[in-house]
């Protein structure tokens, strides 16, 4: 391994003190990179009963095995913590430019923990680390905070991770956020460095003294690329970024509406992403990736300069909130990233508010005056600014919808989505089996993007019945095949997060799901011989550690299931009720049972022997 891996960087942020060391090898050998890392090491130190927002909560952010190599779309950053918003593993990814940076200092990990007396920002200078005075950035948003750094610092080319407001007053699903609208947004890992004091974290960056690649690395990155543009998708993505989806996930029957009440939007020609291509000025992205799927936007000659949403905000902040108007939908959305909370949770919080008002579970003189019915772009903008600042119905929904709706009560848990306390993903469960297991037996709780099982669409029933024995695998409405399906689609989830490569171009373009060319392009950079069969005990030992985590934490089999709400008619597109132990209970029961768990979703004595985890 040697010099393929950097160091680590432990700050105690309590008295300043810093700590270099080598990344060990049986981290490398068992877990690689990114994720692995964060979790193989949190596993160590992070006890049951610890208070997430704690000075004794560690904040662990490591690059991928690939990041900073000349391999294509390998930018990401993985972030975990103990989850003030779960209470179980929190867990967050963010590309941009930062990971590449961080790496070209020689920098593997990062490891916080402690509590500053005062604000501080870190400041990575290549060789140099240190804490430095934060005070003056306090209150600041994440946009105004990047550029005063960057001014006062006199270089425009810093790659900076902060936090706004949210972070800094402990809103539970607070995100971090670098180049303006990367985020690592989902669990509340801004609200974690906020209790720690940490309001930043800065590097200058240097070039590689040798930045050659060899022939077998040119062609590892040349395979690769050449799979992603040889997608039907891959003009999509790049032109329209996954706001481009919206309407496509209409046509399918799983748009989450109005706090899932709905499975398509009225609405929806009004929505669809892909109208915001003309108001695009700029296409950008993240380092050494061919897609560039994000862009910059301007409404008019003299219109608000913005940023174009990703797919899963134009839903949270849309279609679930009934809100079909475009503009307001981008101006919600760049409104969360500047103020730093998770803009999943934001709109889902404030569907599940606009739900329960509808109700009349939720006053006027609850909401403050506040008129949330679906719909309303400028309540909603109130309730975000509120939710930041802790301020009337704010200060409750800041807790995220599970604890919200134990403060409100009234019968408003029966209309919370989340599993595990994280709440739910754009696509309604009711119609979708893969996505509905996933939300389920994810370890960060409810997400799509932790199983990311694109394969449910995107195969063909002949792949399907090759690889799991039923074709029944990618019919969505069907609750067969779904436990291997998973099981495949979480495994090479978390070794793409290992290896700190974007899931878009393997998982939405590339669609293979079998890590060979992962295997290559890691053989390639590294110098090693590395096959999928070994990417694949990775990744299978990290889904056993992080249940491991989560078990330690309190979870059991009983939140390994979606709320009640989706198995009543009116949250089922009034389809005939049904109940768990008629479709959930079958798949994640099978689900156990192909991951070598007991009936309680505990990981067996003999998997971990297996996998070296006894």
């Amino acid at each position: 391994m040697g010099k393929f891996m950097g160091r680590i960087v432990d700050v105690d942020l309590s008295n300043g003190a810093l700590q270099a060391s080598p990344f060990p090898e049986y981290a490398y050998r068992n877990f690689l990179g990114g994720r692995g890392f964060n979790v193989w090491y949190l596993n160590q130190l992070i006890h049951p009963g610890i208070n997430p927002l704690g000075p004794e909560n560690i904040l662990t952010l490591s690059c991928g095995l690939l990041t900073g190599t000349a391999a294509p779309v390998s930018s990401r950053l993985h972030i975990n913590a103990l989850s003030p918003l779960t209470g179980i593993l929190g867990s967050s990814n963010v590309g941009g430019g930062f990971a590449s940076k961080l790496r070209s200092c020689d920098i593997q990990s990062l490891i916080f923990r402690g509590l500053a007396p005062t604000p501080v920002y870190l400041w990575i200078d290549r060789d140099m680390v240190e804490t430095r005075d934060a005070q003056s950035l306090w209150g600041l948003d994440t946009w105004e905070t990047d550029r005063r750094l960057k001014e006062e610092l006199g270089d425009e080319d810093l790659k900076i991770l902060a936090i706004g407001p949210g972070g800094e007053n402990g809103c539970r699903f607070a995100c971090i956020i670098s180049d303006l609208d990367h985020a690592a947004g989902r669990t509340g890992m801004g609200a974690v460095m906020g209790s720690k004091n940490l309001k930043a974290i800065v590097v200058r960056g240097r070039r590689r003294p040798n930045n050659k690649t060899s022939s077998n690395q040119r062609q590892a990155i040349r395979n690769y690329v050449q799979q992603m543009r040889n997608s039907p998708q891959f003009e999509t993505v790049s032109t329209y970024g996954g706001a481009g989806y919206v309407k496509w996930a209409d046509d399918m029957g799983i748009l989450a509406t109005r706090n899932y009440r709905q499975n398509r939007f009225e609405a929806i020609d009004s929505l669809d992403g892909k109208q915001l291509r003309k108001y695009v000025t700029r296409s950008r992205g993240c380092n050494k990736c061919p897609i560039q799927c994000k862009a910059e936007l301007q409404f008019g000659d003299e219109g608000a300069k913005a940023l174009r949403p990703e797919f899963e905000p134009m839903i949270s902040l849309g279609s679930k909130c009934g809100l079909s108007d475009l503009e307001a939908v981008v101006r919600l959305d760049n409104l969360c990233s500047r103020v730093g909370i998770d803009n999943m949770s934001a709109g889902s919080t404030i569907a599940f508010a606009m739900d329960l008002y509808e109700r009349g579970i939720l006053t006027p003189e609850l909401t403050g005056g506040l008129d949330l019915s679906w719909g309303n772009a400028e309540a909603m903008e109130t309730l975000i600014r509120q939710i930041v600042d802790s301020k009337g119905l704010g200060s409750i929904l800041a807790r995220g919808v599970r604890e919200a709706a134990a403060v409100i009560g009234r019968g408003a848990e029966r209309f919370a989505p989340h599993v595990k306390g994280l709440e739910l993903s754009g696509y309604h469960p009711c119609h979708i089996m893969g996505t509905a297991l996933g939300y389920a037996v994810s370890s960060r709780g409810a997400d799509f993007n932790d199983v990311f099982s694109t394969l449910e669409y995107g195969w063909s029933p002949d792949r399907a019945a090759q690889e799991f024995g039923t074709t029944e695998a990618v019919n969505l409405k069907s609750i067969h095949g779904k436990a291997h399906l998973v099981r495949r689609s979480m495994i090479v989830n978390l070794v793409l997060d290992c290896l700190g490569l974007c899931k878009v171009p393997a998982l939405s373009l590339i669609r293979a799901f079998d890590l060979e060319y992962e295997a290559e392009l890691t053989t390639a950079m590294n110098g090693k011989t590395v096959d999928a069969k070994m990417l694949f005990a990775v990744g299978e030992r990290l889904a056993n550690l992080e249940r491991l985590f989560n078990v330690r934490h309190g979870v059991s089999s009983a939140e390994d299931c979606l709320p009640e709400m989706f198995f009543d008619k009116e949250y089922n597109s009034n389809d005939e009720p049904s109940k768990p132990i008629a479709w959930m209970e079958p798949m994640k029961q099978e689900f156990y049972k192909v991951m070598g768990w007991d009936q309680s979703g505990k990981p067996s004595r003999e998997k971990l022997e297996e996998l070296d985890l006894s």
